[in-house]
């Protein structure tokens, strides 16, 4: 009958009426604060030559195109979603990776960063991801979906408070090694959430 086939199953039935509109307005809020601060910590990390700050704006773009494809997914089934979490847990892991490599040919060639350019920068960035994981907090504990879009926040946020700590301590310094340090810690953000996120998109995709 048309009635067993529901939106729960994944099957093709109709999309699930029941979107919080308060939490779409916030994903679409949060996908231009990242947008935005994607370029704006880019073009800082390029200025400063630094290795975390770079690593930080990768962070950026990846969380607008994972805000952009839990947009996308809003309404859809259990299966949808998980499926689209599953494609978010992979892109967190390539970006862990990305930076990991970024933080060895830095170490190989000796770069020391402008403390100055990743303080400001990384102020601007936390005050962008404090404001968007503040919204978001009421929804961390929904499906895998729901729970990526929080975990990219609260990484960035912490992310971006270990960068303006890297600054202070390279401008301390004057070497590269808080900047690859923080770097290493930004790579270990991301691929411990995606640990998380592909194992909870796996048990949902289990279980319908």
């Amino acid at each position: 009958m048309p009635s067993d086939c529901s939106s729960s199953c994944g099957c093709g039935g109709p999309p699930q009426p029941s979107v919080d509109p308060l939490y779409r307005r916030i994903l679409i809020f949060a996908l231009a604060v990242n947008g935005a601060m994607f370029g704006v910590e880019f073009a800082g990390g390029v200025i400063a030559q630094s290795v975390s700050l770079l690593a930080d704006s990768l962070d950026f773009l990846s969380d607008a195109v994972n805000y952009g494809i839990s947009l996308a997914v809003l309404g859809m089934s259990m299966r949808r979603r998980a499926q689209a979490a599953l494609a978010k847990g992979l892109s967190l892991g390539a970006v862990g990776l990305w930076v990991i490599g970024n933080t060895l040919w830095n170490l190989a060639n000796g770069t020391v960063p402008t403390a100055e350019v990743m303080g400001v920068v990384g102020l601007m960035a936390l005050a962008a991801n404090a404001g968007v994981a503040a919204l978001l907090f009421r929804y961390r504990e929904g499906d895998a979906n729901m729970r990526s879009v929080w975990l990219c926040s609260r990484n960035d946020a912490i992310g971006n408070a270990v960068v303006i700590l890297a600054a202070t301590g390279v401008w301390a310094s004057q070497s590269g090694w808080p900047d690859l340090v923080v770097a290493a810690v930004l790579a270990w953000l991301p691929l411990s959430a995606a640990v998380r996120i592909l194992r909870q998109a796996g048990e949902e995709l289990r279980s319908v």
